[in-house]
């Protein structure tokens, strides 16, 4: 792990800080709760993004991909 510095406004600061006071929450440090907010921050970037290559996708095929759902419809239909 690697130490970085960072500056965060005093509210926010407060508001981790309130955050740390609760004893039954799941943090044992500031660094604990930035690292993990920060990971669920990558995450949702990363999940997003390849919802939206996913859109272009079908975006891109999407006449391919009507004309082989119906073509399943009806061979599911005969079955």
């Amino acid at each position: 792990m690697k130490t970085i510095a960072i500056t965060i406004d005093e509210n926010t600061l407060k508001r981790i800080n309130q955050l740390m006071a609760n004893e039954q929450g799941p943090y044992t440090s500031r660094s604990e709760l930035i690292r993990q907010a920060v990971q669920e921050f990558i995450d949702r970037l990363e999940r997003l993004a390849e919802e939206e290559r996913e859109r272009r996708l079908f975006r891109k095929h999407r006449k391919r991909l009507h004309h082989e759902s119906v073509a399943l419809v009806k061979e599911q239909a005969k079955l």
